[in-house]
């Protein structure tokens, strides 16, 4: 993790290797793709139930890119704030883990 700030983060950047990059890369170009699919949906008159469905499929992909997000950021980011004696990352992952669970 580095302490740079980038154009859209509010704090901190992080570098992800290869693996990790490419997953959630992968996982939101398929997120992306079945937004606009619904898109379509909508703009065919589709039936509200049908559109519905692929809305709870994007919903269900989000939560997926979160929890993988979340714990690749448990095991490299916060294991390593702790090692280095910084326990506000615990704070920090608390009140980030409440905004998730609204």
């Amino acid at each position: 993790m580095d302490n740079d700030t980038c154009n859209h983060c509010t704090r901190k950047t992080k570098h992800r290797d290869e693996a990790e990059y490419t997953d959630l890369i992968h996982r939101l170009n398929r997120i992306e793709g079945q937004v606009r699919g619904v898109r379509r949906m909508v703009e065919e008159d589709c039936y509200c139930v049908d559109i519905l469905t692929q809305v709870s499929a994007i919903t269900a992909a989000l939560n997926s890119f979160n929890k993988v997000l979340l714990g690749n950021h448990i095991r490299t980011c916060v294991a390593d704030d702790i090692r280095a004696g910084n326990d506000e990352v615990v704070d920090e992952l608390v009140k980030t883990l409440q905004k998730l669970m609204k």
